[in-house]
């Protein structure tokens, strides 16, 4: 599934998301539910920075092993999760429903990486033999 179908099926189960943005780990956006491009890189710059002061809070781990992240504020709050090669940030409303968001995040996430399902390969269809001629009598 793509980005964008993937942050649109986001949008449609969770009415708690205000707003979304997937980027690679490296921060380019690769789709985001704001019509405006310049809000959707601001979100992303953000989420990178939340996950960046996180990771240098936790010196005894690896780099880029927190998963996830809830900042919440009066106004609302700001999930983060990531796996690695793609991030998810969103915004919401204040007081959401924390483990509701963030398993509906981590899903369109996983969404987001599968790809579409094949097609099942057709089968030539063989011609139709037809049924032996009958030879002999036709009967009395």
């Amino acid at each position: 599934m793509d980005a964008k179908q993937a942050l649109n099926d986001l949008r449609e189960i969770s009415s708690q998301i205000g707003a979304a943005v997937l980027m690679e780990s490296d921060g380019a956006v690769l789709g985001s539910t704001l019509a405006d491009g310049s809000r959707a890189e601001a979100l992303a710059a953000a989420a990178r920075e939340l996950l960046a002061a996180a990771d240098r809070t936790r010196r005894d781990v690896a780099p880029d092993a927190l998963t996830q992240l809830e900042v919440a504020t009066l106004e609302g709050s700001v999930f983060v999760v990531r796996d690695g090669k793609r991030v998810l940030a969103a915004t919401t409303s204040p007081e959401p429903t924390v483990g509701l968001v963030f398993y509906d995040l981590k899903s369109c996430l996983r969404n987001a990486q599968s790809e579409p399902p094949k097609p099942k390969p057709r089968r030539a269809s063989k011609p139709k033999s037809k049924p032996p001629k009958e030879t002999g009598d036709a009967g009395p």
